[in-house]
């Protein structure tokens, strides 16, 4: 049996992006951060943090951006605010290691872990999420409300700095205590307010629209085309509403895009996960000036060689080969060295380094230039 409490093979069957479910706990779940520990984050430059407050009186919602300086928490109120980070996969090893439990899908899929810390009746409204969601009760007690309707309202407040629902009707109500967990698909209406200070964490997938597949696919080969692939009408007749923008242009505008746009699967897959390797809010790794002999050097002193946190890695296959992509950039490997450096808990050291093939090394070794991998 899985975590979600099922196998993950009935769960995608049954329940992926086709509706909700409730996961009890089985058994005692320890958060892996604390309150203080989120807080410190929310400090930090470069972290993604907002503080989400409440004006009952006035039906009004306020949003704060970090980083936050640490006495701002100290003039909070007690009631109806939330303090929401971003990406905390990134920075914290012990929450990332939570991703493992979720390999039964696309480690593309993930988008990342976000954490919120509330006190009692913080919330962040009724709102809907375009994307799937895991939602983890780490520490404390929360409600959830959510509207499984076949159609629920979906319009948003016009009055309000973050997308909220003008009208939210519940279908299922729940409390949710550690180690408990909802699952939603997209487009599920969901309210949760803090019964006491808790933390939640919500696992989020990563869901492109297509706007912004197709925006990021010309910016990446709209300069690459070749000048000589455009509109064309060899086949014009002539014009009897010379104003007109008649279906024979339509038809020849969609055949020129289709062209400019073809490509075989290789080369989509490329593109793909180099995309998909551009890691939100993160700055680029650092290149490093290193030789095989220095890291042989250094992993013979006890040092290991890890992904960077800054990075995202996936790999597209070809026989067995493969590209490596992080940094929105793609590296050949092997296929082997290519499952390797997109584990979640990858850690070379001397013997496994020694234990690869030549080819493999040289590509640790670019790896390590490049500031993909880096010692530990």
């Amino acid at each position: 049996m899985h975590a979600l409490g099922m196998s993950a093979a009935q769960f995608l069957k049954d329940y992926w992006q086709k509706r909700p479910l409730l996961i009890r706990a089985c058994d005692d779940f320890v958060c892996p951060l604390t309150p203080d520990d989120l807080a410190g984050l929310a400090c930090i430059e470069g972290t993604l943090g907002r503080i989400v407050r409440y004006e009952r009186r006035r039906d009004r919602w306020l949003v704060e951006t970090g980083p936050f300086a640490e006495q701002r928490f100290a003039s909070l109120p007690k009631r109806d605010w939330t303090l929401l980070v971003q990406d905390v996969d990134r920075w914290d090893p012990d929450v990332r290691k939570l991703l493992h439990a979720f390999d039964f899908l696309p480690r593309w899929r993930i988008d990342d872990i976000m954490i919120s810390y509330a006190v009692p009746g913080g919330s962040v409204g009724a709102h809907v999420d375009q994307y799937d969601v895991f939602l983890l009760q780490g520490l404390g007690q929360r409600r959830w409300q959510i509207d499984a309707s076949a159609n629920p309202p979906l319009a948003f407040r016009d009055d309000a700095p973050i997308r909220l629902l003008q009208q939210f009707n519940a279908s299922h109500d729940w409390q949710l205590g550690p180690g408990d967990m909802l699952y939603l698909p997209p487009g599920v209406p969901h309210f949760g307010v803090a019964q006491d200070e808790c933390l939640t964490l919500s696992i989020g997938m990563r869901a492109p629209s297509a706007g912004e597949l197709l925006a990021a696919f010309a910016a990446q080969h709209a300069l690459e085309m070749d000048e000589a692939q455009r509109y064309a009408d060899p086949d014009l007749a002539v014009a009897h509403a010379p104003g007109a923008v008649d279906g024979e242009a339509v038809r020849r505008v969609r055949a020129t895009l289709t062209a400019a746009l073809a490509q075989d699967d290789r080369a989509m897959a490329d593109w793909f996960g180099r995309f998909l390797s551009v890691y939100r809010a993160a700055e680029a790794p650092t290149p490093k000036r290193l030789s095989a002999a220095q890291i042989e050097a250094r992993l013979k002193r006890g040092s290991n060689f890890t992904v960077s946190p800054k990075l995202r890695l996936n790999y597209s296959q070809d026989d067995q080969m493969a590209m490596l992509h992080g940094n929105g950039e793609s590296l050949p490997t092997t296929l082997r060295l290519a499952k390797l450096c997109t584990q979640w808990d990858l850690s070379i050291d001397s013997a496994q380094f020694a234990a690869l093939s030549e080819p493999d090394r040289a590509s640790v070794v670019a790896l390590c230039k490049r500031g993909w991998l880096i010692e530990v």
